[in-house]
């Protein structure tokens, strides 16, 4: 049995965050990748999995799961902005255009506010293909502080 994945995340305190900071990754999608997220969700949408299905519908092909694409950001904060220990409050999207298989996916999130009292950051998250944005939204972390 494998050990427990350790994690080499940065990790920005509560206190070390201002307006305007920002990090993102990228990613492939891959067909890996969302058979993957299909079984481990359940999501066995046609539309994500079956080529024959897909090419009758309006994308022409097969698209990755719009929460597939919107996890990436997930991946932002733990591994970027803040890093170890944050804790997701809450997260709004709206899925603008699909993601296909072979697309490079980048992540991004940007710090935009504070909730002092409680410790919370506001965050305005997106995905982009290119230059066009996939998925954004806003995030809401919790972040832990020094005192």
């Amino acid at each position: 049995m494998a050990g427990p994945i350790q994690s080499s995340a940065p990790q920005f305190m509560f206190e070390d965050l201002a307006l305007g900071m920002s990090a993102s990754i990228t990613r492939t999608m891959t067909d890996e990748d969302i058979r993957k997220f299909a079984e481990a969700t359940g999501d066995t949408n046609p539309i994500h999995l079956d080529e024959a299905f897909a090419a009758r519908s309006i994308f022409k092909t097969r698209i990755a799961h719009g929460m597939l694409t919107a996890s990436h950001i997930s991946s932002v904060f733990a591994t970027r902005l803040p890093g170890a220990g944050c804790i997701y409050v809450s997260q709004g999207f709206k899925f603008k255009a699909p993601v296909r298989i072979g697309d490079d996916v980048v992540a991004r999130v940007e710090v935009t506010g504070f909730v002092p009292e409680k410790k919370f950051v506001i965050f305005k998250t997106q995905c982009l293909v290119g230059e066009k944005v996939v998925v954004e939204g806003e995030a809401v972390l919790m972040v832990p502080a020094r005192g």
